[in-house]
């Protein structure tokens, strides 16, 4: 993932808690407005059970005299106002969890196509692993200490190129000798492959404290 990115992913998060903080306030607010409205209605009950219809005169209509009329109204009024603000909480509610929804299906989409476009660019990584040139030898030992060994060479290296060899133009070792022989002191460029990926050293075939002017066993690769 890049730094762009990372960024991004952050941001994301970031909003998302958020928006999750500023549900988890609504529903606060939610269970707030509901206790107060039961609050009321409990006014309401303590009246003689008067609900928020029942008439608040009697059968001459005159105020009824066994309830408290100031507290009844303004339970009922503090009701409807209550229901109101529940009313309209709980519209901001369903979109502010809408709205998060929508950023998390955002969100999921996003991913997907992140690791899709992961997925394609693998493919195409291992496609080019696939395609690397083909190698005609092996190194199959090296002596510590041998220029082959300075070179960077290393045991189970594919050799691609040798100096002027290659494989359109390998037919034997001797070609790799020749080339060494008339190379003393000389650099060559030396392509191998090594664990799928390509690597260009250079080896100057020297004389050294053991055999040869590399130190390193070349075996053939069978084509």
């Amino acid at each position: 993932m890049s730094g762009q990115e990372a960024n991004k992913s952050g941001d994301s998060s970031a909003a998302r808690a958020a928006a999750v903080s500023d549900i988890q306030e609504l529903m606060r607010r939610k269970e707030e407005i509901e206790a107060q409205i039961k609050v009321n209605y409990d006014v309401l009950e303590s009246q003689k059970g008067v609900g928020m219809n029942e008439p608040l005169v009697d059968y001459e209509g005159y105020p009824r005299a066994d309830v408290d009329l100031y507290q009844v109204r303004t339970a009922r009024h503090n009701i409807i106002c209550l229901q109101n603000d529940h009313k309209a909480v709980m519209k901001q509610v369903e979109e502010a969890l809408h709205q998060l929804h929508a950023r998390d299906k955002e969100k999921q989409a996003r991913d997907m196509a992140e690791a899709h476009e992961e997925a394609v660019s693998h493919r195409l990584s291992s496609t080019d692993s696939h395609n690397l040139p083909q190698a005609f030898a092996k190194v199959n030992s090296i002596n510590p200490g041998s220029p082959a060994s300075t070179a960077g060479l290393q045991v189970d290296d594919e050799i691609v190129e040798f100096g002027s060899v290659n494989t359109q133009n390998f037919q034997s070792l001797q070609n790799v000798g020749s080339v060494v022989q008339h190379s003393e002191g000389k650099p060559l460029n030396v392509t191998v492959i090594r664990r799928g990926e390509k690597y260009q050293l250079i080896l100057v075939p020297t004389r050294w404290a053991g055999k040869g002017l590399l130190g390193c066993n070349i075996i053939p690769l069978q084509r």
